[in-house]
């Protein structure tokens, strides 16, 4: 039993022959994501500041924007975007971007994107609000312009506090891309569905879960890094109570009588 959990476990010979396509699909999958997430959140703080516009021209297609993708799975939508796109070629092709959605890494990344954008901005969002309106306040009476108060005052404090739901937000894309395996893009999690059709070995499925795991927790490592970095002003030192109190002080409070009177 134990000769045979050890075979499952360090196939080499497997790792040997199609080691390479793990590390080609790991590739394609980093791609997607850190282009798709980057573009997310460059996305996400107009989409915030959008939701929180008083404009309902702004506010309410921004509102529908995120309710819709956050309200439907990622897997419908990259089919939306994926074989959607096959049912309007004509128009796509006479506007000339039917190259874009014919490429299953381009639809990908779109459709990730436009996801991600949604999350991202609702985080941006919450995290804008949190920011104290005293400290706004201040800055107007300042006479600060709104992109100054928005740089120096709002931005900084806001990115520290939206910094780990985007550090989770990150992990949740990664590991929704291997929902692109789906529409034919041999990502890693596409490579391992290759070789298991071809091998019928179910230990490339083990070796998938843990780069995926890996990744998965450097990022969260350097998230807390940096959040520790980014919040070390906010952690205030201060020495216990009984390190305060000096000898002399105590028995001038023993003498007094406050300690017997506190105890009774």
């Amino acid at each position: 039993m134990w000769h045979d959990l050890a075979g499952f476990v360090f196939n080499l010979d497997l790792l040997n022959n199609y080691g390479m396509r793990l590390l080609q699909g790991l590739r394609i999958t980093a791609e997607v994501v850190a282009i798709s997430s980057v573009l997310g959140f460059l996305l996400s703080y107009p989409l915030a500041c959008a939701r929180m516009s008083d404009n309902p021209l702004f506010s309410a297609p921004a509102l529908a924007y995120v309710t819709f993708f956050r309200g439907t799975p990622l897997l419908c939508q990259l089919y939306l975007v994926y074989y959607g796109a096959g049912e309007v070629r004509p128009f796509l092709t006479s506007i000339g971007v039917w190259w874009f959605f014919r490429d299953a890494f381009y639809c990908c990344i779109f459709a990730f994107t436009l996801n991600t954008a949604a999350y991202q901005g609702e985080i941006i969002r919450g995290a804008i609000a949190a920011v104290p309106k005293e400290q706004v306040a201040a800055a107007q009476a300042l006479g600060l312009s709104r992109y100054r108060i928005a740089r120096h005052v709002v931005l900084p404090q806001a990115m520290l506090v939206a910094l780990r739901p985007l550090g989770n937000e990150l992990i949740s894309i990664i590991k929704a891309s291997a929902l692109a395996a789906i529409v034919t893009l041999l990502d890693l999690m596409g490579q391992t569905r290759f070789v298991f059709a071809r091998t019928f070995d179910f230990s490339i499925y083990l070796y998938a879960a843990l780069i995926y795991l890996a990744i998965t927790e450097a990022i969260s490592r350097l998230w807390n890094w940096m959040e520790r970095g980014l919040s070390r002003h906010l952690v205030v030192t201060a020495p216990p109570v009984a390190a305060v109190i000096t000898p002399v002080m105590r028995n001038t409070v023993e003498n007094r009588g406050y300690v017997g009177q506190a105890r009774a």
